[in-house]
């Protein structure tokens, strides 16, 4: 499947299909307002002609009338779902010339101390996460973050993402649909925020015992009065002064129930989008286990999650009724109706208190897994990566970037297939070491969270990831530059004490300080990784380090990325060779820039 002519295809037959309907709202409008003045006319010209004549005129133009508006109303959401439609085909266009700028990069999670976001571009512009996230849901995008801000490590969880990540991405019509349907009701960022700020608010008017004796009494206190009214034992004035009383009553709570109210409404209407996406994923027919039991989470006691919502939906219906002026006046005097309905929402609430928090919980997780489907279906030559249960393995063949355009990818493979065990990487300025150490840690990150990875094919053991690849200055901590990267190092080595599995990636070991110490720290540093059983890649501009592999034999390897210079010219080829490398470009540069170097 060519994946532009896909996307080309729903991209025009959505905006086919909104111009069309387009057309169809003009011509109503225009339909109604003829319908109008020709009953308008009609009532003029026959105004003489009797009631009838006139209540028919009025019947055969009001009814047709209210009917077009309905179907006016049905054509406007029809319309807005085409435009969002839309949207998301021209944004899935864009992104498979790699233009991600359509969906929000989650730079809110930029975070200089996380053990290897900042280093591999995870968050931010042109980040990994702006090119897997295709989330609808204000949780959705938290949960997709989270995943990628601490992935999974445990063999079997990643392999039941993976099954639910293959499954999904063959379901297209139910991801588009779910994603267009939560972007055309899109929510807030502080949605998820102000829902279980909402859900965990004490109710204003259960706990109040009272209140409840109240809206028992009432309709009783109601009734008996008019019996003894209608049988001539009180006088039916009580039954209305006390119908009165109920209603006077009633208005002194208008506003304080308007209020509560109000913040009903405004959750309620978040709520009804979430349960579409529910309606959905009830509708979807899945096999994987782990899709499997996000669907069971969306049951209570055998209830639909989507029923009891409209639930609630129903009961603010009926508490609107209150502002019809004479339904107030027959439900408040007769029901005590407004502090009836407010009990009854709030009884909602606390009834599903728990199991709602666990509805958003599974459909912010439903929400990512879609997302990494999309990406999994956008990118077909993927390979979902083998997930070894011993450590330690990354075995990658064919591997490339998954941020970098096809091509300019140029593909290398990686081994380091036992614990311990370091690949030292030497090679000139910009011949492809740090890029290729981004690769890896990109490809072991994306296998962690259980989506394909750009490798024809890759084992890997699912060790923490740490890394230290571009380490800054702090003004604001008063730190330095070296000061920095040792705080990174020492943490590493922390970590390895107290028995964790890291998977370490270094560029240019103590960069901050002079050649002498530089060489005698990276030498001691790679010992104590070695005898503290670590794993990783350090690429280096210095080439001495290429010597430790005569002390470690057996579980060092050299690699190097060699910049080529022939007729006086510098060229790249970015791919990986054996041993350590032998040009250095720096001097050469300087000579071509006409700076002066003395031989």
């Amino acid at each position: 499947m060519n994946l532009e002519t896909y996307y080309q295809q729903r991209l025009e037959k959505a905006q086919s299909a909104c111009q069309e309907t387009k057309s169809k709202i003009l011509r109503i409008s225009l339909f109604r307002v003829a319908l109008f003045i020709m009953g308008f006319v009609a009532i003029c010209c026959c105004y003489n002609k009797g009631e009838l004549i006139i209540g028919s005129i009025v019947a055969a133009t009001l009814i047709p009338f209210l009917l077009l508006v309905k179907l006016h109303n049905r054509l406007f959401q029809r319309k807005d779902w085409y435009e969002a439609s839309t949207k998301h085909y021209q944004a899935e266009l864009a992104s498979l010339h790699l233009d991600n700028s359509h969906y929000e990069d989650g730079s809110e999670w930029i975070d200089a101390s996380h053990p290897y976001s900042m280093d591999l571009d995870v968050f931010g512009k042109h980040s990994l996460f702006q090119a897997l996230n295709r989330t609808c849901t204000s949780f959705g995008k938290e949960t997709l973050s989270s995943w990628l801000r601490k992935p999974l490590t445990n063999q079997s969880d990643i392999e039941d993402r993976q099954q639910a990540v293959r499954e999904l991405s063959e379901y297209n019509d139910f991801r588009e649909t779910f994603r267009i349907t939560g972007i055309q009701f899109s929510q807030k960022q502080n949605d998820l925020k102000e829902l279980k700020t909402w859900i965990q608010a004490e109710p204003a008017f259960l706990p109040q015992k009272r209140n409840r004796t109240i809206c028992f009494l009432v309709p009783i206190v109601n009734i008996a009065l008019f019996l003894l009214g209608i049988t001539g034992i009180l006088s039916f004035s009580w039954f209305g002064l006390v119908f009165c009383s109920f209603v006077i009553i009633g208005m002194g709570l208008f506003r304080r129930i308007s209020k509560v109210q109000s913040g009903f409404d405004k959750t309620l209407k978040v709520l009804s989008t979430y349960a579409r996406l529910i309606s959905l994923a009830d509708k979807q027919p899945m096999k994987s286990r782990l899709l499997v039991s996000l669907k069971k989470e969306f049951e209570c006691n055998g209830k639909n999650a989507t029923d009891i919502l409209l639930q609630l939906s129903q009961e603010l219906d009926r508490l609107d009724l209150r502002n019809n002026q004479l339904l107030f006046l027959l439900l408040e005097g007769s029901l005590f109706w407004q502090l009836r309905q407010i009990l009854r929402i709030e009884q909602w609430k606390v009834r599903y208190q728990k199991e709602l928090l666990q509805w958003l919980s599974a459909l912010g997780e439903l929400d990512a897994l879609c997302a990494i489907g999309t990406f999994a279906f956008n990118h077909p030559t993927y390979t979902y990566p083998e997930i070894s249960e011993t450590p330690f393995v990354f075995q990658a063949k064919d591997m490339g970037h998954p941020l970098m355009p096809s091509t300019q990818c140029v593909l290398n493979d990686a081994n380091i297939p036992s614990r311990p065990y370091f690949i030292i990487i030497t090679g000139a300025n910009m011949a492809g070491k740090s890029t290729y150490l981004r690769t890896i840690g990109t490809n072991h990150l994306l296998a962690c969270i259980g989506s394909p990875v750009c490798c024809a094919s890759l084992k890997v053991y699912p060790a923490k990831l740490m890394t230290s690849l571009r380490t800054n200055d702090s003004l604001t901590d008063n730190e330095s530059y070296f000061f920095a990267e040792l705080k990174r190092l020492k943490q590493i080595i922390d970590q390895l004490n107290n028995g964790e599995e890291l998977f370490i990636i270094l560029d240019e070991i103590l960069k901050g300080t002079n050649s002498k110490d530089k060489q005698k720290g990276s030498f001691s540093l790679v010992q104590q990784l070695m005898q503290l059983k670590a794993n990783g890649i350090i690429a280096t501009h210095d080439l001495l380090l290429g010597q430790l592999q005569e002390h470690f034999p057996t579980t060092i390897r050299n690699y190097y990325f060699e910049a080529d210079i022939k007729d006086n010219e510098l060229s790249f080829s970015y791919k990986l060779r054996e041993g350590v490398a032998q040009n250095m470009n720096a001097c050469f540069l300087m000579k071509k820039m006409g700076l002066i170097i003395n031989d």
